[in-house]
């Protein structure tokens, strides 16, 4: 028995553990000289006997792995089954369940952000390559291109270059640096297009809002750690703020009409929580006061509601009380995620949130495990 078991199991997040040199093994040469080195700080010892660990189990194939699913779940990060081998990884779905699954990266773009525009699109090109190559042997494992802001030209190619290369989803920031237009603005409008043509999600992920919370705040006298021994990654103040700039980013798409313009274009918000969408549907239908004085508004044909559900998808943080939130909001709207191998997924996501969702009626906890992860792909999800 597999751990999904009888269910119909999409998984809307999983996550490649970078090692180093893997990224730079997908570089142009104009690009690997100046990318940054994969800095781990506290938790490069991990990844390393990680490395050690998975020599030892490719040496004797996947026959001798834990086939325990339970088992699999345990372990987290570098020392998690499949956490950074594709073949291991395959074994992972077979045991767990899924009948697919998007996998991002992890730590990459760190050794590529930043105000360099060749280097930030020379190393989110390296990145796509390094993911679709990933995936590319199990038509389950769904890699997901990353594509920043800077210069709307060149994000569209760099949109294009990975969905040609293998990429099934394309994430971009929820934050927008200095003087870039609006994802809204007519400059972007072929990047949707495209999408919307190729039947392919734009998503947003926890860590493309950027930092929401001042450093000042996290300087009250304490020390603060985390699983992976740093202490800068999720802290709870940031916890309270992780909503913020997806809130914004997709209220955008909602009502300047991306929506309305490119009716096949879908959407999700994927490992920002899902708290926030409850009141949130609410507050963007309250926003059409303004269509007096903003034109966008007043070429809305429905409530922005409504694109919401036709076009939207939201992963709750496992533990989040989905029961409440489909009462609230619809079935329509959440969908399942395990965070594989990342620790936040918890080491049993599916009876974390069965223990939120009594009363649920079968054909909504189906919309939760699969349809609505479906919906990104207008119901043909490419395995």
């Amino acid at each position: 028995m597999t751990y999904a078991g009888d269910r119909l199991v999409f998984d809307a997040d999983s996550h490649v553990m970078e090692l180093p040199g893997w990224l730079e093994a997908f570089a142009d040469s104009s690009t690997v000289e100046t990318l940054r080195p994969l800095a781990l700080g506290g938790a490069g010892a991990l990844a390393e006997r990680a490395v050690e660990e998975a020599a030892t189990r490719q040496a004797g194939g996947v026959a001798t792995l834990d086939s325990d699913p339970v088992e699999l779940l345990r372990s987290k990060g570098w020392g998690a089954v499949g956490a950074f081998d594709s073949t291991e990884r395959s074994f992972v779905l077979d045991q767990l369940g899924f009948a697919a699954q998007l996998v991002f990266p992890t730590f990459a773009a760190t050794q590529f952000a930043g105000k360099d525009l060749d280097l930030l699109y020379g190393g989110s090109d390296a990145l796509n390559r390094a993911m679709a190559a990933f995936c590319a042997d199990d038509a389950r494992m769904l890699a997901v291109a990353s594509v920043p802001w800077g210069d709307p030209a060149r994000t569209i190619e760099s949109a294009r270059r990975a969905i040609a290369e293998g990429c099934r989803a394309v994430m971009v920031p929820t934050d927008l640096p200095r003087g870039v237009v609006s994802p809204t603005h007519p400059d972007h409008h072929l990047l949707w297009a495209l999408l919307e043509a190729e039947n392919v999600p734009v998503v947003s992920h926890i860590g493309g809002g950027g930092r929401a919370v001042r450093p000042g705040f996290h300087d009250n006298g304490h020390t603060v750690t985390d699983f992976l021994g740093g202490g800068e990654n999720v802290r709870a103040k940031d916890f309270m703020a992780i909503h913020q700039r997806p809130e914004i980013f997709w209220a955008a798409m909602v009502l300047d009409g991306m929506f309305e313009q490119f009716p096949g274009l879908r959407g999700a918000s994927v490992e920002e929580g899902a708290m926030w969408v409850v009141p949130w549907v609410r507050r963007l239908d309250r926003a059409m006061q303004f269509a007096k004085t903003e034109a966008p508004l007043r070429d809305l044909t429905k409530p922005p509601s409504e694109y919401v559900r036709d076009h939207l998808r939201f992963t709750p943080f496992a533990g989040e009380p989905v029961g409440w939130m489909l009462d609230q909001a619809g079935a329509d709207l959440f969908m399942f995620s395990s965070d594989y191998p990342h620790p936040e997924g918890t080491k049993d996501p599916i009876d974390r949130f069965e223990a939120t969702m009594d009363g649920v009626d079968d054909e909504t906890r189906g919309r939760f495990y699969s349809t609505n992860f479906a919906a990104l792909y207008r119901g043909a999800v490419p395995v």
